[in-house]
């Protein structure tokens, strides 16, 4: 028998995880906005989330607990991408373009996107602690409901990211001024940067 309660606890355990403004919700947004492979980024956002969260609730934490190392070389990756994403925010934040029904011009190859969300996903340590560390502890202490708690976990990040991927279109008359493009950007890129920075320092 299904126990809601316990789905309706991991459904909102899960939101205030990824609600977070940080890189992969930045980059979801992006896209959404200029309407490029949404369903794309949507889906392999949604997926990511729900591996490592059956991970977590698997009892994965434990083994990435014992593997320090392992997170070193994730933050130093991770940190390196972060940086080299926000050089290309603020060179779109610097020549600006507004949102048109093309899009705003010709974008990333759904190739180049898949890889940029992934390793937004994937080279994110915080990710790993999040879903793996901390919510797989929540769902342990959770006894035989702890598989509810991550099936609503799951729920939880799908919808988020179908609500910030395709509700972005709604805000393309706003981003239909070059200077709208240019603060979202220049936010993308000091996001990046910040949290770039915390990587390396272990914050």
């Amino acid at each position: 028998m299904l126990d809601l309660p316990t789905v309706l606890a991991g459904f909102g355990f899960g939101l205030s995880l990824i609600v977070a403004i940080g890189a992969q919700n930045a980059f979801v947004l992006r896209q959404g906005l200029r309407g490029e492979h949404v369903l794309l980024v949507v889906l392999t956002c949604a997926l990511s989330d729900a591996v490592l969260i059956v991970a977590g609730v698997a009892g994965a934490g434990a083994v990435l607990e014992e593997a320090p190392g392992l997170e070193s070389v994730v933050r130093v990756a991770g940190a390196a991408f972060l940086l080299g994403y926000a050089v290309l925010a603020a060179r779109r934040a610097w020549r600006p373009s507004a949102l048109t029904a093309d899009a705003g011009g010709p974008g990333a190859g759904r190739a180049a996107t898949f890889g940029a969300v992934m390793a937004l996903t994937w080279l994110n340590p915080h990710v790993y602690l999040d879903t793996i560390v901390l919510l797989g502890s929540v769902a342990d202490a959770h006894g035989d409901g702890r598989w509810a708690f991550g099936a609503g976990a799951i729920l939880g990040s799908a919808t988020w990211f179908t609500v910030l991927g395709r509700g972005a279109a709604l805000l393309r008359p706003v981003f239909a001024r070059p200077g709208a493009w240019r603060l979202l950007d220049a936010a993308v890129a000091v996001i990046m940067v910040a949290i770039a920075a915390m990587l390396l320092t272990g914050a």
